[in-house]
C-alpha cells in the first residue's frame, strides 16, 4: 500500500521529473559537444649512461655500476619529463624549429612513466599536427640537451635512444567523461523525485478519502471527477 502511495505522489508531479532529466541531458550534451578533440602519442626510449673509459687494466664489476646508475636515471627522468623546465625546454626547441607555443600549456601536457628501465612519455594535445612537432622536440630534447637536468652528467648526455616512435591518435574516453552523462541523469532523476515529495508534503489540501479518514473523521459521501476528464494527457480516461 505505501508503495502505491509514493507511486501516486510521483504520478502527480511527474512533469517535474521529466522536466529536470530533460534540462539536464540537453544541457550536459550541448556542453559535451562545444568540448574539442584530444590528441595523444606515446614514446619508448632505452636509457643508460656511457661506461668510465678504463685508464689501466682493472676489474670493473662488468658495467654493474653503469647499469645501477642508468636505473637511478631512468627514475629522475620520469619526473623530469613531466616538469616545468622540461617544458620550457620543449618550447625553446619548438621555437627555434618555428612552432610557438606557451611553455604553461606544455606543461600540462607531458607526462614520464616507466617500466623494467624503459622510459615512457605520455603526450596530449589538441591538435594533431602540433602533437607530432611536441613529440619530435621532446624526443631531440631528451636524446640531445639530457645534461642540462642533471649535474651528475656533466657536459656528456646520456644515451637515450628511441625505440617506439610517436603515432599520434585520438584520445579515448576516461572512465569519469563516459560516466558523467550517466551519473548527472541519475542524480536529476533522484532530484526529481525529492522535489515531487517535497512539494507533496507543503501541499495542506485534502486530496481523497484516505487523507479524511486519517483525520479521524468519517466520509459520509464521495464525488467522483466527471467521466472522460483528466488533468494531464498521460492519465487514464474515466469511463
Amino acid at each position: 500500500m505505501e508503495l502505491r502511495q509514493y507511486w501516486r505522489i510521483v504520478r502527480k508531479r511527474l512533469w517535474i521529473v521529466i522536466a529536470l532529466v530533460a534540462i539536464v541531458l540537453v544541457s550536459s550534451l550541448a556542453l559535451r559537444s562545444g568540448r574539442p578533440a584530444l590528441y595523444q602519442t606515446s614514446m619508448r626510449f632505452t636509457v643508460s649512461l656511457v661506461p668510465e673509459p678504463r685508464s689501466e687494466d682493472y676489474y670493473a664489476y662488468d658495467h654493474y655500476y653503469t647499469w645501477l646508475a642508468s636505473e637511478y636515471f631512468v627514475d629522475e627522468l620520469t619526473e623530469i619529463v613531466g616538469s616545468k623546465a622540461f617544458a620550457r625546454t620543449v618550447g625553446e626547441e619548438l621555437a627555434d624549429r618555428g612552432l610557438n607555443l606557451p611553455a604553461d600549456a606544455l606543461y600540462g601536457s607531458l607526462r614520464g612513466d616507466r617500466k623494467h628501465r624503459i622510459l615512457t612519455v605520455h603526450i596530449t594535445w589538441g591538435d594533431q599536427a602540433q602533437l607530432e612537432e611536441i613529440a619530435n622536440a621532446a624526443a631531440s630534447v631528451l636524446q640531445e640537451r639530457s645534461a642540462t637536468f642533471l649535474g651528475q652528467l656533466g657536459n656528456t648526455d646520456a644515451d637515450i635512444r628511441l625505440i617506439d616512435p610517436p603515432v599520434a591518435v585520438l584520445a579515448a574516453q576516461s572512465l569519469k567523461e563516459r560516466l558523467d552523462l550517466p551519473i548527472r541523469l541519475f542524480l536529476a532523476l533522484l532530484a526529481g523525485v525529492a522535489l515531487t515529495f517535497l512539494l507533496d508534503y507543503l501541499d495542506d489540501t485534502v486530496r481523497d478519502r484516505a487523507e479524511v479518514e486519517a483525520m479521524g473523521l468519517a466520509v459520509l459521501g464521495e464525488i467522483p471527477p466527471l467521466p472522460g476528464r483528466r488533468r494531464f494527457p498521460w492519465q487514464r480516461k474515466l469511463p
